[in-house]
């Protein structure tokens, strides 16, 4: 993006017209990216709290003592065990600098608890890497030369703008685009057919369609022979998988997966957009792995257009090891904590969490049973930093409020999961207030903690160089001062990439893994199979009977997770949290459209706004999300519904595992 600057301030911000994947187009949100930075709620300085913990009064403090207080309770938790200290951050700025460097050397040479930081996406990753080897998959660039598109859990007009351009101009040269998902979304409503499967099923379609294509013969035999390891112990597998047991499973009929498969096996070429929304429930790693399969299956890789993408983020090579220095560790294993179970791991874990330091993060409003995170985070004998650009549902809860830049005040380098260019981040203004870049902070608590490895005096554009220097062969030519200069360039790959044409998967035998002895290792069926969320609607149990309708909370239009939810552009866009419903559901419980309704679980409930309007498939219920919980109605968001059950690869978050009820508010 490019930022005009006129005396110090900055004026306009645009997409860049010269940089070919975004073409100089901003999504929604970042069009107003400037609101954001100027916004009056911009946090400007240092703060203590005065109140109790969730009142969210502070004073105003300098930058010393602010530091100053950390440090000394930090070094007296650490003389005493420093696993009692634990970072909690995560992607709200995603750039090495920012988000994974002085941060992660601090933490590692203080020998603090890990994260497992699980909320989006390592179900899919490691379902992925079973299949594929990694985060790999074809040029998003390509997507407009598709004969046939498969958005698969993914609302790219939402959360994928400049991916939605290309599927827009190959169906406009005829390509045929299926949305598959529970709900009606922007996407689905513009796409030449949408499959409204029930949650958690994806990887039973993916099998009752790999029965069919193996049935009826529509398969590249040479590529299965040549690029592809345990292909007649998968096809002996999928027999049991029929078309109608896939049909009954998801809640779709026998013809949907029947032709669905045969469009994919006839149709070159064909590329699936596989998105993190089908990959949030207890099945979601083996349900990404199994889906994986199918492109070799069909030979989609020989395209540059064909084949299926989760996520470019592994065809980089930026040096995580030298950014992250875990060597600071000197050999100490502390725990691992995962942070899908925060709510636990600040109720019960032992020797509990003493100190967390908040950044990138906003885990009272987006971590799952918030119930238990909150009360967690409302201990008195926790103490609790937060960084961040506003005054957050979770800043609230600390005791130190710390101001941090944003994109437009700090230098950072980025790679991408959704293309294949590397991008150079450089401050267009100075940091707004007093605020102070995440590496700063860390770099200035790292000399009162007296850590004098020279690694702790980086400047952010040593860390920029210290990210590139990368031996991968994608990474040879991409220089700190030319990218910062240019501002992109892309990873050096073939202009018409085909990863895998010939084969080369980043697996260890080198090929497309149907049998997986990476997941054998792990005590995981080797083979593709069906892994049914727990919660699920209309099983024969006691939970979906007590509990009959699923909850999934995909994207707000104008939200980024909780990001941009507090600014009120977006907040009037919205209007107010809302839960779509089917006309048939909303009947059953006598509620009408705009009716107040609670939804609600075991793990605990809260008020929105019905919305009757068909856009969810009979027995699911949608609220996008997510809201901060001090602009609902009750104080109350998603989460408070969620578990925190993890998936059965990467221990990932299972957002959409979820059985509720809805009763109409009187």
């Amino acid at each position: 993006m490019l930022v005009t600057v006129e005396d110090g301030v900055a004026t306009k911000i645009q997409g860049d017209p010269s940089m070919p994947f975004t073409d100089g187009t901003l999504c929604t949100k970042v069009a107003y990216y400037l609101e954001r930075t100027y916004s009056p709620d911009r946090l400007l300085y240092p703060m203590r709290r005065v109140a109790p913990k969730g009142k969210g009064q502070f004073e105003r403090i300098t930058w010393d003592a602010a530091l100053d207080e950390i440090a000394a309770r930090l070094k007296a938790l650490a003389a005493e065990n420093p696993e009692t200290i634990l970072p909690c951050s995560y992607a709200g700025t995603m750039g090495m600098v920012q988000y994974s460097s002085m941060d992660r050397r601090f933490f590692h040479k203080l020998g603090a608890s890990l994260l497992d930081r699980t909320l989006c996406s390592t179900a899919g990753k490691f379902g992925l890497k079973a299949t594929l080897g990694g985060s790999v998959g074809m040029d998003p660039e390509r997507f407009d030369e598709s004969k046939l598109i498969l958005l698969w859990g993914a609302n790219p007009i939402v959360s994928n703008l400049h991916l939605w351009s290309r599927v827009q101009e190959a169906k406009r040269r005829g390509a045929k685009v299926i949305a598959i998902d529970p709900y009606r979304s922007l996407s689905a409503e513009k796409c030449s057919q949408h499959i409204a499967l029930l949650p958690g099923t994806d990887g039973a379609l993916a099998l009752g369609m790999m029965h069919v294509l193996i049935a009826e013969g529509m398969l590249d035999r040479d590529y299965i022979a040549k690029h592809t390891v345990g292909f007649e112990a998968l096809a002996q597998r999928v027999k049991r998988y029929t078309p109608h047991w896939a049909a009954q499973t998801c809640g779709i009929t026998r013809e949907e997966v029947v032709q669905l498969a045969r469009e994919y096996g006839g149709i070159r070429p064909a590329a699936i957009r596989l998105n993190y929304g089908m990959q949030r429930h207890t099945g979601g790693g083996i349900a990404a792995r199994t889906i994986a399969c199918l492109p070799a299956l069909v030979g989609a890789w020989r395209d540059a257009a064909g084949g299926i993408v989760l996520s470019t983020a592994d065809f980089y090579g930026f040096d995580h090891a030298a950014l992250e220095r875990a060597d600071l560790l000197a050999g100490r294993r502390p725990r691992v904590i995962n942070q899908s179970q925060l709510g636990d791991a600040l109720t019960t874990a032992q020797p509990p969490v003493r100190a967390m330091i908040v950044y990138n993060n906003n885990p009272v409003a987006v971590c799952p049973e918030s119930d238990k995170v909150i009360a967690g985070f409302s201990r008195d004998d926790l103490f609790t930093v937060v960084m961040d650009h506003f005054q957050t549902d979770t800043a609230d809860y600390a005791d130190i409020v710390l101001p941090a830049t944003t994109q437009l005040e700090h230098y950072d380098v980025h790679k991408s999961y959704g293309h294949l260019y590397v991008l150079a981040n450089n401050p267009a203004i100075a940091p707004v207030g007093e605020s102070l870049p995440n590496s700063e902070v860390f770099r200035r608590l790292a000399a009162r903690m007296g850590f004098d490895e020279p690694c702790f005096r980086d400047s952010d554009e040593d860390i920029c160089r210290t990210a590139l220097a990368s031996s991968k062969e994608a990474m040879r030519g991409i220089e700190w001062n030319a990218l910062k200069k240019a501002g992109w360039q892309k990873l050096g790959l073939p202009e018409r990439f085909t990863p895998f044409a010939a084969g080369g998967f980043p697996t260890a035998s080198g090929k497309c893994e149907f049998y997986s002895e990476w997941l054998q290792k792990q005590g995981v069926d080797p083979l593709p199979f069906y892994n049914p969320p727990v919660e699920a609607p209309g099983a024969d149990t006691e939970l979906a009977r007590k509990y009959p309708l699923a909850f999934i909370s995909p994207p707000a239009r104008h939200f980024l997770n909780s990001s941009f939810a507090n600014l009120a552009r977006f907040r009037e866009f919205e209007r107010e949290p809302h839960l779509d419903m089917h006309r048939s559901d909303a009947e059953r419980r006598g509620i009408r459209d705009g009716d107040l309704v609670r939804i609600f679980n075991d793990r605990g409930g809260y008020t929105l706004r019905a919305r009757v309007n068909g856009k969810p498939r009979p027995g699911v219920v949608v609220a996008p999300s997510v809201w901060w919980k001090k602009y609902s109605r009750d104080g109350g968001n998603a989460n408070n519904v969620t578990s925190q059950r993890t998936t059965d690869l990467g221990g990932g978050a299972t957002f959409y595992d979820c059985l509720v009820e809805v009763q109409k508010v009187a």
